[in-house]
């Protein structure tokens, strides 16, 4: 059976259907339906201004690629300039051919590339580090836990070196409804309180943040780097497996098998919570150590990086945040090694996903 006609200029042969609507594009429409979607989100949320520097997260992959792609093409319309930021978290044989994917991106499209580095910011403590001293308190799980704080705070200090005024991320829905689905699991009613809109408005000193691709399905994500031909690296982090947020994946796929719009459904419903007086959470403050915002005396940057540097990586997890207040001289730590795993990874394209 043929394919059908181009339900937008009736002209060329339909590539797909959009998983959500079912509306048959092809290639060209589709790509300039996702990107008037995007600028759609941006102007309608008032999201990046006239005049802002925008520091764009830039990790290789597939999301951060194709945010960083269509912001240059809606940057004359927006009246933004951008500086890519990438964040080098120190895994071996992983984040290196993640980062020749980001310096090939900023070449092709002529933007500035700057790259800040864990062991540079957090006194040499990188990821694979890290997992060599959360390995034998049992909490391995938890690097995840790490590397997302540590990101942040990282990306946070390389877009301010770069002179930017925002932030942008490559979130898309099935990230932000993994979130919930996480937060809801773990009974977190801070963050749920803090997780719905498109992004933060930049408290406490903070540069304001955003996710353009907060209502793009992870899907057409895909598609849309298929059809541009982007060139970005797809293999999953060394450590990734054993976060739970994959149990979340999990249930989100059976959710979303049995409801199409499980993942906007929960994305809106984030936006939409709201908590019982006694359950939300006080009013941030600031690091009594390096000033940034913060719920308690430190914030988590801190907070991780004086369990590990105190030989007890799980001060700051979960119940373990208790034992903060707890006095102790700081654990020595052996020097950085190399890690024994061969360096692997190169860039590839994920499979078109079939619909």
């Amino acid at each position: 059976m043929p394919a059908p006609q181009c339900a937008s200029c009736h002209k060329a042969r339909a590539a797909l259907r959009r998983p959500r609507s079912g509306q048959a594009l092809c290639g060209t429409c589709f790509c300039a339906a996702f990107e008037a979607e995007v600028l759609h989100t941006v102007v309608a949320g008032r999201l990046l201004p006239p005049g802002a520097v925008v520091a764009v997260g830039a990790s290789g992959g597939k999301d951060s690629t194709v945010l960083a792609h269509v912001l240059r093409e809606l940057a004359p319309r927006l009246g933004i300039s951008l500086r890519l930021v990438a964040v080098d978290e120190g895994i071996g044989g992983y984040r290196d051919a993640a980062l020749a994917a980001v310096r090939r991106q900023a070449a092709r499209w002529e933007l500035p590339l700057t790259v800040v580095a864990y062991a540079d910011l957090f006194g040499g403590w990188t990821m694979d580090a890290v997992a060599r001293s959360t390995a034998g308190s049992g909490r391995s799980r938890s690097c995840c836990t790490f590397c997302g704080v540590l990101r942040r705070r990282a990306l946070e200090e390389g877009a301010r070196f770069v002179g930017a005024t925002h932030v942008v991320t490559g979130h898309n829905a099935d990230d932000m409804a993994e979130t919930v689905l996480m937060n809801f699991l773990r009974g977190d009613a801070g963050r749920l309180a803090r997780g719905g809109g498109l992004g933060s408005p930049g408290e406490g000193g903070a540069l304001p943040r955003c996710r353009p691709l907060q209502l793009a399905s992870q899907k057409e994500v895909v598609l849309y780097a298929h059809f541009r031909r982007l060139d970005y690296f797809s293999e999953e982090c060394v450590y990734a497996p054993e976060a739970f947020r994959g149990h979340a994946r999990d249930l989100l796929k059976l959710l979303e098998a049995a409801r199409p719009s499980a993942v906007l459904d929960l994305v809106h419903s984030a936006e939409r919570l709201a908590l019982a007086p006694a359950a939300r959470p006080p009013p941030p403050g600031a690091c009594t150590r390096c000033g940034a915002l913060a719920s308690r005396a430190l914030c988590q940057a801190c907070a991780l990086l004086d369990g590990l540097n105190r030989g007890r990586p799980r001060l700051a997890i979960g119940k373990g945040r208790r034992g903060l207040d707890e006095e102790g001289p700081p654990r020595e730590r052996e020097p950085e090694q190399e890690p024994e795993r061969e360096r692997s990874g190169r860039p590839a394209s994920e499979p078109v996903p079939a619909f």
